[in-house]
C-alpha cells in the first residue's frame, strides 16, 4: 500500500522550475531514498511533501488523503515528521530536556519517562542525557534531532541529508539507526547523496535530475544503471 503519492507535482519559483511534473510513490513500511546531483530538486520536493511550499501544479496524498492544501502542522498531526539538514536542537538545554519537549504533547508521567529513556538508549545518548545539547558532537546533535522527530511516533519519517558533515563511523551508525526504526514498521524517506549510505539503507531508490524523475527502482537496478552513474560522475553532455 502506498503511504505517499506525489502526482504530477511541479514547483516554479518565478521563471525557474525546480520540480517538474514529478510522480513519486512511497510504500508503507519501506526505506526509500531520493538521490540526485546538487540542484536536482530533491530538497524542494521534500518541502512540497511536508507542506513547506505549495505546489504550482499537481497533488500530494498521504495515507490516501489529499493533503495538497494542508499546512505543515496538519500533516504532522496526520503522522509526518521531518528532520531538515541543519540541526535545530535546543542547544542551551540538556539532551534529556530536548527529548521531553518533543514528547510533551504525546505522553505524560511515567509513560513519558519510559519513552524518554527508550529514545535516549536507542540513540546512544543515555550517558550524555545531562549534557547541554550544544556540547554534543555534530553527529550526536543530528541523532538527538532524529530522536525528537521520532518522539512523534510518525508513520513517515522524512530525513534531509541526515549524514551531512558526519564521520564514516557516525554515518554507518545513522544507517543502522534508520534500519532499526524501519524494522519496527516506520516508513522512511531519505534525501541523500552519499552512495555508500544509500547502499546501506535503501530498499527503493528514486533518482531526480534537473527537477524530473530520471530513474526509479530497487537499489540494485539503480546501482547498475549506467545513465545514473553518468549523471553522478558528471559525464552527461547537454544535447
Amino acid at each position: 500500500m502506498s503511504l505517499v503519492e506525489v502526482k504530477g507535482v511541479t514547483k516554479r519559483f518565478g521563471g525557474l522550475t525546480a520540480v517538474s511534473d514529478v510522480d513519486l510513490t512511497v510504500k508503507a513500511g519501506e526505506v526509500h531514498c531520493l538521490i540526485g546531483p546538487n540542484g536536482a530538486g530533491k530538497s524542494t520536493l521534500f518541502k512540497l511533501i511536508v507542506g513547506l511550499f505549495p505546489p504550482s501544479a499537481g497533488s500530494i496524498l498521504f495515507d490516501q488523503v489529499d493533503v495538497t492544501a494542508e499546512r505543515p502542522f496538519a500533516r504532522v498531526q496526520r503522522g509526518m515528521s521531518i528532520k531538515m539538514q541543519a540541526p535545530s536542537v535546543f542547544k542551551e538545554l540538556p539532551v534529556r530536556q530536548n527529548i521531553q519537549i518533543a514528547l510533551q504533547d504525546r505522553v505524560s508521567g511515567a509513560e513519558r519517562a519510559a519513552e524518554e529513556q527508550r529514545l535516549l538508549e536507542l540513540l546512544g545518548l543515555a550517558a550524555d542525557a545531562g549534557k547541554m545539547a550544544g556540547a554534543l558532537s555534530h553527529g550526536q546533535q543530528q541523532w538527538l534531532e532524529i530522536g525528537m522527530a521520532l518522539a512523534l511516533r510518525p508513520q513517515l519519517l522524512l530525513l534531509d541529508e541526515p549524514t551531512a558533515g558526519m564521520s564514516p563511523e557516525e554515518t554507518y551508525k545513522t544507517g543502522e539507526l534508520i534500519k532499526s526504526f524501519n524494522a519496527e514498521g516506520m516508513t522512511v524517506l531519505v534525501v541523500e547523496h552519499d552512495m555508500a549510505f544509500v547502499r546501506q539503507i535503501a530498499q527503493r531508490v528514486t533518482v531526480l535530475h534537473l527537477g524530473k524523475i530520471f530513474a526509479r527502482g530497487s537499489l540494485d537496478e539503480i546501482l547498475n544503471d549506467e545513465q545514473v552513474a553518468e549523471i553522478y560522475l558528471g559525464k552527461t553532455h547537454a544535447h
